[in-house]
């Protein structure tokens, strides 16, 4: 008896024996292929991103001009054309590489264009922009151009100087440029963005703050201030609080609004590179939009990690240590594309100084 309830007890532990069927034990075993062939794509942690570039430090940069062509190409595809891998049908040399007064054109919105002290819908300088007429607020191509993120990375960097020999320097999020700065950042502004969060938050909607909003933006001089008007409800008041206050003060700034299509087409590209986030950074759209303006772009201060490249903690932006809000952007993933498009030769990311600042010049 003894024996026979030591048998039962195990037994009592054995897991019932259950027949799958065979359509399921096919359909595990495929899953077990699949991912041995196709393993899960897992993004690499901040340590093996920083040790992957500091490999590549010390290699000559040189402009790709089939690879800008080609990236060019790639971005004006109709989407919906069925071929998520286009190759031109022509040789890359006789694509349209130039940026293109339709390339302009989708950066900007079509209906509500600002330019100067022009106030309003201007559809008759619209209609002789689209035909190439002088309503361009820019001079076509663009040269050589600089686009300014604001990395911790650029503290101590001293590209200051480089950044303000470009034809033209783009900056993200109205940045502090006092003197402090500039032989960092340099000081030097075409272009900056404005999101209407920093409108709300900054300068309480511009209700109470107009003066003082003005005054801010005197360190950007004739520059023009970007804006999302359209793309979303809640950008609309404060972008047009912006433009009318500029009016109303007769500030030297003028506003551009983007255009809501060359947004969403922004996004979908990168998405479609996998890039998934709630939304893409500031810096990404505006990265995107040199590329199709401007015939050369270096970028500074994209770096979006706690160390630089020799492990030194560096704060999150060069005038402060203000995290963003967890899960709204992909970073990282953003990061690696632009280090992608450096090593294919279509930009050229700066992220080592640019003078040594432990030398100071003689006096």
């Amino acid at each position: 008896r003894r024996c026979g309830s030591r048998r039962m007890a195990g037994l009592a532990w054995k897991w019932p024996r259950t027949r799958l069927p065979v359509g399921a034990s096919a359909l595990g075993v495929f899953v077990l292929c699949w991912l041995y062939v196709f393993p899960v794509y897992r993004l690499p942690d901040e340590k093996e991103i920083v040790q992957g570039v500091l490999l590549q430090q010390g290699k000559a940069w040189r402009r790709n001009q089939t690879a800008v062509a080609l990236f060019r190409y790639r971005r004006a595809q109709p989407k919906g054309s069925g071929d998520a891998n286009p190759r031109p049908r022509t040789h890359p040399g006789i694509l349209p590489t130039p940026p293109s007064p339709k390339l302009y054109s989708s950066f900007l919105d079509p209906l509500f264009f600002h330019s100067g002290r022009e106030a309003g819908r201007a559809p008759s300088a619209q209609q002789n922009f689209f035909r190439g007429g002088s309503a361009t607020p820019f001079q076509l191509p663009l040269k050589k151009c600089s686009v300014v993120g604001n990395g911790g990375i650029l503290k101590k960097s001293g590209c200051g100087k480089q950044i303000d020999e470009a034809d033209f320097v783009m900056r993200c999020n109205l940045p502090p440029l006092s003197s402090e700065y500039s032989k960092d950042v340099g000081s030097k502004t075409q272009l900056v963005t404005a999101n209407p969060s920093i409108i709300q938050k900054r300068f309480q909607n511009l209700l109470w703050s107009r003066k003082a909003f003005v005054d801010s933006v005197k360190v950007y001089n004739h520059s023009y201030i970007y804006m999302p008007a359209f793309s979303m409800k809640t950008g609309t008041g404060p972008s047009l609080r912006v433009y009318y206050t500029l009016e109303d003060f007769g500030a030297k700034q003028a506003v551009l609004f983007a255009n809501p299509n060359f947004l969403r087409d922004i996004s979908k590209f990168w998405k479609s590179k996998g890039i998934h986030a709630k939304r893409l950074s500031t810096g990404l759209f505006l990265v995107s939009a040199a590329l199709g303006l401007c015939e050369e772009v270096t970028i500074y201060g994209f770096w979006p990690f706690s160390v630089d490249l020799h492990g030194k903690f560096i704060s999150h932006h060069y005038y402060d240590n203000v995290l963003p809000d967890s899960g709204f952007h992909a970073m990282p993933e953003e990061f690696l594309q632009l280090w992608f498009l450096h090593k294919s030769g279509v930009l050229r990311m700066q992220l080592e100084p640019c003078e040594d600042p432990l030398i100071q010049p003689s006096a």
